[in-house]
C-alpha cells in the first residue's frame, strides 16, 4: 500500500522530477548514446517504431514488477522492525547493498535469497555494461577509422575493459560509496538532461522537424504518427527544459548519512558533469570556425547545414532527395526504381564496357 498511494505533496519537488528522469534515462538509454551506437547495426528499413514501443511498454512494465519486489521486502522489514515503511525505505546504493540485503538475512532460508539477489546484481550490472562498452568502442573505432582499428577490434574492447575497470578499483575502497554518490549525482544525472534537451532542439528546430519526419518516413515506409510528432516538437524538449530550470533552483548540496561533501569535492562533481557537456559548445564553436563565410552569421549558417555526403551510408539506399550518380553529382530519380535497377544490371552484365553501359542507361 506505501508502494501504490501517490504522496501529493512529493509533486512540487524538483528532485522527485530529477530522480523519475534519470531513471528513464537509466532504464532506456536515452542520451547516452547506446541507443544510437545499436541502431546503427540495424537494417536500413528495420521497423525501429515497433520496436520502441516493445521496448517502451517492456520497461515500463519491469519497472513496476520491480516496484513491488522491492517494497514487498521493504515491508517486510518495516513489520519486523515495527516502523513506518519510511523509515527503512532507502534509495541509490544504500538501498542495494544496505536495506535489502539486510532484509535478505531476516528471511527463511537467508543465503539462497542472497545468492539469487546479488546474481541478479550482477547479471543487470554486465548487461548494462555491454551496451555502454560497445558504445565506446564503437566511437573510437568510427572516428579514427583506419583498417588497422577495424581489424584489431578486439583489442581496443579489451584496453577499454581494462582501463574501465582500472578506473572502477576506487569504488571498492572503504570511501567508495562517498566516490559512487558524487558520481552519480553529478557525472551521470545533471549532465544528461542537458545532453537531451540539447538534442531535442538540435534535432527538432536546427536539423528541422521537416527533414527528420522525411528520413523516418523513407526508412519505414510511413511517417511517424502525430503523436509521436508533437512529443517530439514540443511536450519533450519542454519537459526536460521544466527538470532542468527546476533541478537548477532546487539545488541542494549532497550528503551521506551525517556526512557532508567539502566543497572541494562539490567542485569536483560540477567539473564531471561538466565534462561531457562542455564538448557540445566547444565543437560547435570548432565547426563554425571551420565553416566557410565572410561573416560570423554566414559561418553559423554554413556550420548548421548537413555536410555533402549526409544520408544512408549505402548507395541502394540513396533515393528520393539523398539521390546521387556514381561521381557524386544529383541524379535525375526513374519512374520505377527498382525495374530501372534490373535493367542496369543486365546492360553491365552483357556489355563489354561494364562502366560506358551503365552510364548510358542511367541516362
Amino acid at each position: 500500500m506505501y508502494y501504490l498511494t501517490p504522496q501529493w505533496d512529493k509533486i512540487l519537488d524538483a528532485k522527485v522530477w530529477g530522480d523519475a528522469a534519470s531513471q528513464i534515462f537509466y532504464s532506456l538509454g536515452c542520451a547516452w548514446g547506446g541507443l544510437i551506437t545499436m541502431a546503427s547495426y540495424n537494417k536500413f528499413h528495420n521497423n525501429c517504431y515497433r520496436d520502441s514501443i516493445i521496448i517502451s511498454i517492456t520497461n515500463c512494465a519491469t519497472s513496476v514488477y520491480a516496484g513491488f519486489v522491492i517494497f514487498s521486502i521493504l515491508g517486510f522489514m518495516a513489520n519486523h522492525l515495527g516502523v513506518d515503511v519510511s523509515k527503512v525505505a532507502d534509495h541509490g546504493p544504500g538501498l542495494a547493498f544496505v536495506a535489502y540485503p539486510e532484509a535478505l538475512t531476516l528471511l527463511p532460508i537467508s543465503p539462497l535469497w542472497s545468492i539469487l539477489f546479488f546474481f541478479m546484481l550482477i547479471l543487470l550490472g554486465l548487461g548494462t555494461q555491454f551496451c555502454l562498452l560497445e558504445t565506446l568502442v564503437t566511437a573510437v573505432v568510427d572516428e579514427i577509422g583506419s583498417d588497422w582499428i577495424i581489424r584489431w577490434k578486439t583489442i581496443v574492447t579489451l584496453g577499454v575493459a581494462v582501463i574501465g575497470f582500472l578506473l572502477g578499483i576506487p569504488l571498492t575502497t572503504q570511501a567508495g560509496i562517498y566516490w559512487l554518490l558524487l558520481m552519480d549525482n553529478y557525472a551521470a544525472s545533471f549532465s544528461l538532461v542537458v545532453i537531451s534537451c540539447i538534442m531535442c532542439v538540435a534535432i527538432m528546430y536546427i536539423y528541422g522537424h521537416r527533414n527528420y519526419f522525411k528520413d523516418i518516413e523513407m526508412m519505414l515506409g510511413f511517417p511517424p504518427p502525430l503523436f509521436f510528432q508533437i512529443c517530439w516538437r514540443f511536450i519533450s524538449p519542454a519537459i526536460i527544459f521544466f527538470i532542468l530550470v527546476f533541478t537548477v533552483i532546487q539545488y541542494r548540496p549532497i550528503s551521506y548519512n551525517d556526512y557532508v561533501y567539502p566543497g572541494w569535492a562539490i567542485s569536483l562533481g560540477f567539473l564531471m558533469a561538466l565534462s561531457s557537456v562542455v564538448c557540445i559548445p566547444l565543437y560547435a564553436a570548432f565547426k563554425i570556425w571551420r565553416s566557410d563565410g565572410d561573416t560570423f552569421l554566414q559561418r553559423v549558417k554554413n556550420a548548421v547545414k548537413p555536410n555533402k555526403d549526409w544520408g544512408p551510408a549505402l548507395h541502394e539506399h540513396r533515393t528520393g532527395r539523398y539521390a546521387t550518380a556514381s561521381d557524386g553529382s544529383p541524379e535525375a530519380q526513374p519512374l520505377n526504381p527498382e525495374k530501372h535497377k534490373k535493367e542496369e544490371i543486365g546492360l553491365t552484365i552483357q556489355g563489354s564496357n561494364g562502366q560506358a553501359h551503365s552510364q548510358d542507361s542511367k541516362v
